[in-house]
């Protein structure tokens, strides 16, 4: 007996994830070498699914690239590794200390000296090296002003610059693609979600993720209403007192400028529950470098960072 479907309803989530998977196969047809940034966070971690869904069951026809800036958390390392392999995906790692060693970037001194700002270097020089014409990317346009207003296809000029005025149309679901020999374009096929989308993804799919994304314990301190953790690559003053805490991580990158948040949420239920009653966005509560102004963060967009 033939059983209907009574509901044909398409969830958020499937909506979110057939544009996801429709950019992905736009960029394999249209560019010649397009990459996957993969740093073992939960972003890049529901992109490269997105990724894996959308050419099953060949294998993801493009690299990933971390731009690993050397401080970085032990646990997102192991898993990137990890997941990369499991995947039988190549992975480019462009390395900052690699940069600082030839001379390109100079290393930032003193208590708040970080690598991250050095990354838009060396990310640049692996795009030139590979020759990458499309990047993929996992920002999200909810993360703050300056990602608010970017395109799907981020035109950036033959310096990898971001320049509004040279930035395309994009209607419905048409994109431009055309490029000329060192320029190159980021992609973004997770514009239109959420923090609460990607986690709602997470638990639908069934995603392992790094376990410092969930409570745990950590030596921390405070600085600036943010607490950092303890770690020989992160200066602190004699005012800044190590005590521990049980903490999570809502977003995780360089060691020097990512903060903890005090949390019990220990499953991904729990965490969901958490996003779902904030009022902080995630990286104002837990990224030192994105506290700076709207015109600060497009400053940093044009020289390329983002």
């Amino acid at each position: 007996m033939l059983t209907l479907q009574a509901d044909y309803t398409t969830s958020q989530l499937d909506v979110l994830e057939a544009e996801a998977i429709h950019i992905m196969r736009e960029v394999a047809a249209e560019f010649e070498r397009p990459c996957l940034l993969f740093s073992g966070g939960k972003d890049s971690i529901v992109m490269l699914r997105i990724a894996e869904k959308a050419f099953w069951p060949a294998p993801i026809p493009f690299p990933l690239m971390h731009v690993d800036t050397g401080h970085n958390f032990d646990e997102v390392i192991e898993f990137r590794d990890r997941r990369a392999a499991e995947l039988g995906a190549r992975l480019v790692v462009a390395s900052v200390q690699a940069s600082i060693d030839a001379g390109r970037v100079v290393e930032e001194t003193g208590r708040r000296a970080s690598r991250n700002r050095l990354q838009t270097t060396t990310l640049l020089d692996a795009i030139e090296e590979h020759g990458f014409d499309a990047v993929f990317g996992g920002a999200r346009r909810d993360e703050e002003k300056a990602r608010a207003k970017e395109r799907v296809f981020s035109f950036r000029d033959d310096f990898g610059q971001w320049d509004p005025k040279n930035q395309r149309p994009e209607l419905w679901n048409l994109y431009n693609a055309k490029i000329r020999k060192g320029e190159h374009i980021r992609v973004f096929p997770l514009s239109n979600w959420t923090e609460l989308d990607i986690w709602d993804y997470i638990r639908r799919e069934g995603i392992e993720i790094p376990s410092i994304y969930y409570a745990h314990k950590r030596r921390v301190f405070e600085r600036d209403g943010m607490l950092l953790a303890d770690s020989p690559v992160v200066q602190r003053g004699e005012d800044e007192p190590v005590f521990e805490a049980v903490v999570r991580y809502r977003t995780v990158g360089d060691m020097t400028c990512t903060g903890a948040v005090q949390s019990t949420a220990a499953t991904v239920e729990e965490i969901i529950a958490e996003i779902a009653a904030t009022r902080i966005t995630e990286r104002g509560a837990t990224r030192a470098d994105d506290r700076a102004s709207e015109a600060a963060m497009e400053d940093r967009k044009r020289e390329g960072y983002f």
